[in-house]
């Protein structure tokens, strides 16, 4: 989508994937005039098989965003399944325990990149694609932006900066520190089709290469895989029989027989976070702000709340949007909830992907207490739905 580029603008953000898109849909009615700028030339063909599992906390957000209903494969995630391989020990979380329709959704990054696309053409949001953002300045006043479309290079300048780019931009923003810890681990994923159809259950086994998540989505299952990077270039080379036995080795039968795999593909593992979260005129945002380990499925449901969160302070502040007040405002609300998942992420991956002997005993021993004292898992649920702040 190609929009005439003002001089001027009240906001700009950089980085056209969900988490921007669901800030500039957020600010839609607002009166206010946002430039949202995308570096890929070509999205509507979008094919990332990567899912998401969506908490509960994030439906409410996506039914108020007006993108919930629009989206056609959902499913509900009705109970998660929490085991340790090789060692005894379980823990079950169900939404009627909560008391909820569903403690999360599965769905594909890739539609909901559709629906939320589709929405910024309907409410006729300024959407520029193949806008390569090379520098950005901020100081007390403004924001600047400096971009290169199709072979010219532009200057734009807002109040407020956001930066949902994944942390490309990070190291610009003055005052502003990325932190990363390296976590030597990949994520393979994949469709699986198995004996047993799907009913509802998530499993989360945790094995001392690191966790291995069957998640329901239509029918079967989508495979999160985590796993040292020379065991991932293992499996990614074998052929699909060959694969689905070293599945079925490491994951045991809790889905039955294990029948066929989609075609597999692998991402790298890293916990980067951003001390802090904004600078003068400019607020980090979803991974920019932090990237977790998909451990739990923390990480889009975090960035989303950001989303949503600034977008409530902006309209409510909409006089000095960008102001180091209002910025200080926004960092506060957010501490709790970013720190807590970040803080929660990494000492799953800590404690759970290990071969510690000492350490295994104990996970047993936590997974069998939590499962018999209802208020802890509520309290545990309850976090993985809203965040930290509950």
């Amino acid at each position: 989508m190609d929009t005439m580029v003002a001089d001027q603008y009240d906001l700009i953000i950089i980085g056209g994937g969900p988490i921007g898109m669901s800030l500039s849909i957020a600010l839609r009615g607002s009166g206010l005039s946002v430039l949202l700028l995308e570096a890929r030339e070509s999205i509507d063909k979008n094919e990332d098989p990567r899912p998401l599992a969506f908490s509960h906390g994030s439906r409410l957000i996506l039914h108020r965003l007006g993108i919930w209903e629009s989206l056609s494969e959902v499913t509900p995630i009705k109970t998660i399944h929490i085991s340790n391989r090789g060692g005894f020990g379980r823990t079950l979380l169900t939404a009627e325990e909560i008391d909820v329709p569903a403690l999360g959704y599965v769905i594909l990054h890739q539609d909901i990149f559709r629906v939320m696309h589709k929405k910024l053409h309907e409410y006729r949001i300024n959407y520029l694609t193949g806008a390569q953002v090379t520098q950005l300045k901020s100081d007390l006043s403004e924001g600047r932006v400096e971009f290169k479309h199709n072979g010219e290079l532009k200057q734009v300048k807002a109040s407020l900066l956001v930066l949902a780019d994944g942390g490309r931009l990070t190291a610009q923003v003055d005052g502003v520190t990325q932190h990363v810890k390296d976590y030597e681990q990949k994520a393979v994923v994949s469709r699986i089709e198995t004996s047993f159809p799907q009913c509802g259950v998530a499993y989360e086994r945790f094995t001392s290469d690191g966790p291995v998540a069957f998640l329901p989505f239509g029918q079967n299952f989508s495979l999160v895989w985590t796993a040292p990077p020379s065991t991932v270039e293992e499996v990614l080379d074998l052929d699909d029989d060959a694969f689905l036995a070293r599945l079925q080795s490491h994951f045991g039968y809790r889905v039955g027989k294990l029948i066929s795999a989609s075609k597999r593909s692998s991402f790298p593992l890293a916990l980067k976070y951003a001390t802090p979260v904004s600078g003068n005129r400019v607020v980090l945002i979803g991974n920019a702000a932090q990237t977790l380990h998909p451990v739990a499925g923390q990480g889009f449901n975090l960035g989303l709340r950001d989303a949503w969160e600034l977008s409530r302070e902006i309209i409510t502040m909409p006089v000095d949007i960008g102001s180091s007040a209002m910025l200080s405002k926004y960092r506060a609300m957010r501490k709790t909830d970013s720190g807590g998942g970040r803080i929660f992420t990494d000492t799953l991956v800590k404690l759970f992907s290990n071969d510690d002997i000492l350490l295994h005993g104990v996970r047993g021993i936590g997974l069998s207490a939590l499962d018999c004292f209802p208020p802890a898992k509520r309290f545990v649920a309850k976090r993985m739905m809203f965040g930290s702040r509950g």
